[in-house]
């Protein structure tokens, strides 16, 4: 891509800081809807089995619509993309909690989604040609800075919750200030186009070859991630019989845990590279999975959970870098593994609980387990490929950068 001309250390410092802000308004929105959801599904009169089914229309919805965000990347360039991308996912949080039944809060969530799928393709996509230009790894600290926002989102909306307030007015309070923050973050990002010459990417197009792989590793790590996040205070309350504050304690902590490992993901990655990172990565993962199916007693089924979530924290942000770098049109391979590791967000839920009701959740963490070995084994993805004269060290494990 092209565009800017000033690109001294100073510029980019303060483009990385800009993309960092909008991943924090990006997750924040996502906090801010979770908490609320016990609100929206008594305002639409739901059941669990229907409240179910209106919570996998986000993850369709965005399925069906990253495709589109590497054609709006293409025709407006990176930072008007992400304006208007991110600008409709903050103000879509108020359809959720407006709609007064099934139909409408589907169909509120379908947008929901969409939204929040084109604009993670842009905003990781401008993510990933920044960590280009500054010549180290940034990935992990901007998703960590997205954890970051999803616990801010989280903790303001517990706080009007616990208020009793209306989530129409804290929804519509949250999208305003929301949008602006990120409005206001996407100014200092980088201004950068397509080549003139650049062929522009289908309207709608299938994941490129190179992103099935990569986002095969991605399935895995986001699979243990849904599944520990959504099961983990069920496993310690009814497979260890833990009382309900510590069971919830532990979701909690896991979630710390990852948006910790992410924020300090770059060093590592810088000083082992994508490889080494990935394959120690699941080698801890698959050490917490064994941990949480052979635990006798809650601490050592919390470690576990730790474990899980300290390896895989980093595997996602360097599954967006390295699609980026598959090939000639990053913001496609970004959205086809987008899209498979949405899919897998999707699934891990209700595939462990299926598992579960069959056989156990012992049995169920046992796939998790196998899911955290299958990154060791398949961590070589992520190696950068050479791309011609000059790329000799590119690939080794090196880390995951590029030399513009």
């Amino acid at each position: 891509m092209t565009g800017e001309t000033d690109l001294s250390p100073a510029r980019l410092r303060h483009a990385r800081f800009a993309i960092a802000a909008v991943f924090c308004a990006h997750g924040a929105v996502t906090g801010s809807f979770a908490t609320r959801i016990p609100w929206i599904q008594e305002h639409a009169q739901l059941g669990a089995g229907t409240l179910g089914l209106a919570l996998a229309f986000p993850a369709l919805g965005a399925a069906l619509a990253m495709p589109l965000a590497g054609r709006i990347n293409h025709r407006f360039g990176a930072r008007a993309a992400l304006r208007a991308l991110l600008a409709l996912w903050t103000l879509s949080l108020v359809l959720p909690s407006l709609a007064p039944n099934l139909p409408t809060l589907c169909f509120a969530l379908f947008v929901y989604g969409a939204t929040s799928g084109m604009s993670d393709v842009a905003m990781n996509a401008l993510g990933v040609e920044t960590e280009n230009r500054l010549r180290r790894s940034i990935m992990s600290s901007l998703h960590g800075m997205w954890s970051v926002g999803a616990l801010l989102g989280s903790a303001a909306g517990t706080v009007a919750a616990h208020a009793g307030a209306d989530a129409r007015l804290h929804h519509l309070i949250a999208a305003c200030a929301l949008t602006a923050a990120g409005l206001l973050a996407v100014r200092g990002v980088l201004d950068l186009k397509a080549a003139a010459d650049a062929e522009a990417p289908a309207h709608f197009a299938l994941p490129p070859k190179s992103a099935v792989l990569i986002g095969a590793i991605g399935f895995c790590a986001v699979f243990a991630e849904g599944a520990s996040l959504d099961w983990s205070a069920v496993y310690l309350r009814d497979v260890l019989d833990t009382d309900a504050g510590l069971a919830a304690a532990s979701t909690t902590a896991f979630a710390l845990t990852m948006a910790v490992a992410r924020l300090a993901g770059d060093r590592v990655v810088d000083r082992f590279g994508a490889v080494r990172t990935v394959r120690a990565g699941g080698v801890l993962a698959t050490a917490g999975g064994l941990l949480v199916v052979t635990a006798r007693h809650p601490a050592a089924a919390m470690a576990g959970f730790g474990l899980i979530g300290l390896g895989i924290a980093v595997v996602v942000p360097l599954a967006f870098a390295a699609a980026a770098r598959s090939g000639p049109a990053p913001a496609q391979a970004i959205a086809g593994v987008a899209t498979i590791t949405y899919t897998s967000g999707l699934i891990a839920p209700s595939a462990i609980g299926a598992v579960a009701d069959a056989t156990s959740l012992v049995v169920s963490f046992g796939l998790v387990t196998l899911l955290a070995f299958a990154l060791v084994a398949g961590a070589s993805v992520l190696r950068q490929k050479p791309s011609g004269p000059g790329a000799g060290q590119a690939g080794r494990d090196e880390p995951a950068t590029i030399r513009p």
